[in-house]
């Protein structure tokens, strides 16, 4: 990869950056919501990565794309943890959504940025979704037996369509 900024990104040039860190990446599509886009993982969980605003000139280039994982719960998962969550982590978010937890992380190479820049995101990327199973199993422990939750990864597949990051 050449040392040039990168004003926009292709699914491909975003693939061959991700691989080129170690990760195993796929270019799939989302029927459901007619979009392609990369499938990967880190630490046994599956993300996505949906491309984001395209420029006007060349539809296959976007400026900035959004990291995405899944996770399917059962029972009960009080908002405060993932509020916490959030509280305390600058760049990846949690929102739950009926049935779901969902992490997600915005990008964005508006302006132009090195290609190192977009290799850190994904690096940010991976400690997040790492740091993410041990934070919810201290903080599920210092939840009261009456409120248990179970949260288990998501596979892509399950995920209901309307549920999924556009």
């Amino acid at each position: 990869m050449s040392d040039t900024n990168l004003a926009s990104l292709t699914l491909e040039s975003l693939r061959d950056i991700m691989q080129g860190s170690g990760y195993r990446v796929e270019l799939v599509s989302d029927a459901a919501a007619n979009v392609s886009l990369l499938r990967s993982s880190t630490a046994g969980f599956a993300f996505d990565v949906r491309p984001g605003n395209r420029l006007a000139a060349d539809d296959k280039s976007f400026v900035d794309f959004t990291f995405s994982a899944w996770l399917n719960v059962e029972g009960e998962l009080p908002l405060d943890i993932v509020n916490r969550w959030n509280a305390l982590r600058r760049f990846g978010r949690l929102q739950l959504v009926p049935g779901f937890l969902a992490m997600t992380m915005d990008v964005s190479v508006i302006g132009g940025v090195a290609p190192n820049y977009v290799r850190a995101q994904v690096e940010i990327w991976d400690h997040l979704v790492q740091a993410l199973v041990p934070y919810l199993r201290e903080e599920l422990q210092k939840v009261t037996a009456q409120t248990p939750a179970a949260v288990a990864p998501a596979a892509p597949d399950e995920v209901p369509a309307e549920a999924k990051v556009a």
